[in-house]
């Protein structure tokens, strides 16, 4: 680690100008959360391997801002070169660039891994002591790392109408006549999810997100997509080329960029006009004379792109494709429910396995009975059951199950300790071992042609604490109140967010994580714009009918435990009695499928309407899932599930 920073110091030192820092975010050239290998850029120089993190270096210091979720792991991966920075306790990057730097400073950053907001954020910070943003002409961390994984090369593909529900025709119909509406000539779509989502295709460019590396740009005639030609076979290429959009190198986007500025591109494309548009019979032209405005995302187009438009011929605002996307269709709202029962079934596979294992080599009470373990002596080392081994058995249920195409995100499985940290990721070399007498949260995820999916459960197969039990109890109620809210429309997620919290407040307990996210129709795990969080951003966009977002709740106690559970919901039209103001109303339904375990739940502290919620649940879940059980894993299931009273 320090030879990585000596070499970039020493690069930052011959850069003209000199920086005075050099600024390495997490995100890729998309913005994206979950990057590939190759851009693992902030983690290589740091060392911290969460999905959520920006390295700050400077002359003689090093330090790395991360938010609640990643406090622990932060503080454990981090090397003592590196200093910490808590997101939400501690001055923001570039407030603490601006009171520590000289005046005049220059920070470096990659205009290709920084957002447009938060560039000019930056500037805006930087201004007040004259210090400058520059941006550097290669990516100096690329510089230093000699092994740095080659960039992938996956094939693109189309992914079927049966599972999309919507046509690329329809899509580019819709987005086009957004676009006459805003004054617009063209749209730059940067984000991997957007494109993918556009233009029915599916990759495997990044870890568990479906997605191909590559840009998008529409104008009311034409559509391009810029990709390595590599990935397109003939046949796909023909597929996409059907829809009117002409596939182009992936380096090419930016000469592409600065051609649209200058209403150049479409010269040359050779597609006709309105073809797959709203423009029709020479209305065109008529158009583009008043459309001269161009369409970029501020939160999710690189700063590199940016700087080849013309200020004055901007439209800055959230790309239409990302509520688009959110709000599924109907075939898609059915491929998610239809995913979650077959990943309901994987999950109660799993724990009918795993309470037999903890039984037999631990010589645990088991899911249903409290007791101590009875340090049972295992005959060879091939019985110890890890937090990797465990959560590799998980996978293969899963994997036996229709329409998988691998996970969604890497398998938190967290023992005792462990639990507490909220993104933990366990390596085979320096997990822990599964303990009869400690709590076990996993929370995972696959995707399936037809939806992505995303579950929490934390259970115990040994005599959990008064406490544990206090605290499982409260972050079921905040669980059970957030998915029974009926709210008018209009409402965000920041206002429903407190209901989830409610239960722990009463005994000064919180979590440091948003509540709810939105969840990708196989694309990525955790998709906007809508959220149900604390967070300002939350405000930005209300919750709307069609939509989905989990609801997870949380506590951790560090050092000792960690309690998480999470299902998706799915937000529909609320049947209200009445309809206050005209607004309509709207509330959730939930589509996960797997039981919550009643040894952890102090069932005095619910009330009568939660324990009946809870055994409607249960019930549903006994008869939705049977149908997949063999008459073991049925006999598990009924057990767990069995009512229960006050």
């Amino acid at each position: 680690m320090a030879e990585i920073l000596s070499a970039l110091r020493s690069l930052m030192a011959s850069h003209s100008p000199p920086l005075h820092a050099l600024i390495v975010p997490s995100e890729d050239y998309h913005q994206s959360e979950y990057v590939s290998d190759r851009d693992k850029r902030r983690e290589f120089v740091s060392g911290f391997t969460g999905s959520a993190g920006l390295a700050l270096i400077t002359k003689d210091e090093a330090r790395l801002w991360t938010d609640g979720r990643y406090f622990l792991q932060a503080m454990q991966q981090l090397s003592d070169q590196w200093q910490l920075m808590r997101i939400g306790e501690d001055p923001s990057v570039d407030s603490w660039i601006s009171d520590n730097l000289p005046r005049e400073a220059a920070i470096g950053v990659d205009p290709w891994c920084v957002s447009v907001d938060t560039a000019q954020r930056w500037e805006r910070a930087f201004a007040k002591n004259h210090q400058k943003l520059i941006q550097t002409s290669s990516n100096l961390v690329d510089e230093v790392w000699k092994n740095q994984p080659p960039a992938e090369t996956n094939p693109v593909i189309v992914h079927p109408l049966e599972f999309a529900g919507r046509s690329v025709a329809e899509k580019l119909k819709d987005l086009r006549e957004k676009l006459a509406i805003e004054k617009a000539c063209g749209i730059i779509i940067t984000a991997l999810d957007e494109v993918a989502w556009l233009y029915n295709i599916r990759g495997s460019d990044v870890s568990y997100c479906p997605v191909v590396h590559a840009f998008a740009i529409v104008t009311l005639n034409s559509a391009f997509l810029y990709v390595d030609k590599r990935k397109v076979s003939s046949k796909v290429s023909s597929s996409i080329q059907e829809n009117g959009i002409e596939v182009r190198e992936y380096s090419t986007v930016s000469s592409d960029v600065a051609l649209l500025a200058s209403n150049q591109l479409d010269k040359d494309t050779g597609l006709s006009s309105g073809q797959n548009g709203v423009c029709e019979s020479g209305t065109c032209e008529a158009e583009e004379k008043n459309n001269d405005l161009i369409w970029v995302d501020p939160a999710s187009c690189c700063y590199a792109l940016f700087s080849k438009l013309d200020a004055k011929k901007m439209l800055q605002q959230q790309s239409p494709l990302a509520l688009a996307k959110a709000l599924k269709n109907p075939v898609e709202l059915d491929g998610l429910r239809n995913a979650h029962i077959r990943d309901g079934a994987a999950v109660v596979q799993y724990l009918v396995w795993l309470d037999k294992q903890m039984q037999e080599i631990y010589g645990a009470s088991g899911y249903f009975l409290e007791g101590k373990g009875r340090s049972k002596k295992r005959s060879r080392e091939t019985m110890k059951l890890t937090e990797v081994t465990a959560s590799d058995k998980l996978e293969g249920f899963r994997a036996t199950k229709e329409h998988f195409r691998g996970l969604s995100f890497p398998t938190i499985s967290s023992v005792g300790p462990n639990a507490a940290v909220i993104h933990y990721s366990p390596q085979p070399e320096t997990c822990a071992e599964l303990d009869p007498d400690s709590i076990y949260l996993f929370d995972s995820g696959a995707q399936y042609l037809d939806g992505t999916t995303d579950i929490t459960r934390t259970v115990h197969f040994g005599k959990p604490s008064e406490h544990e039990k206090a605290c499982y109890t409260s972050v079921l109620k905040g669980h059970i109140a957030l998915g029974n809210a009926r709210f008018p429309n209009g409402t965000n997620g920041h206002a429903l967010d407190i209901l989830a919290r409610i239960p722990l407040w009463r005994y000064g307990l919180d979590y440091r994580h948003g509540t709810g996210h939105g969840i990708g129709s196989y694309l990525n795990v955790h998709e906007g714009p809508h959220l149900i969080s604390f967070r300002p951003q939350a405000r930005n966009v209300p919750l709307q009918a069609s939509m989905t977002v989990t609801d997870e709740p949380g506590y951790y106690e560090d050092g000792t435990f960690g309690i998480r559970l999470e299902n998706v919901l799915v937000i529909k039209e609320a049947d209200t009695e009445f309809n206050f103001g005209d607004k309509g109303y709207l509330s959730f339904e939930h589509i996960t499928w797997a039981p919550y375990q009643i040894k952890l739940i102090d069932l005095s502290l619910l009330t009568p309407e939660e324990i009946e919620w809870l055994n409607t649940y249960h019930s549903k879940c006994r008869e939705i899932l049977a149908p997949s059980m063999d008459k073991n894993e049925l006999d598990w299931l009924k057990k767990a599930t069995e009512p229960v009273s006050a």
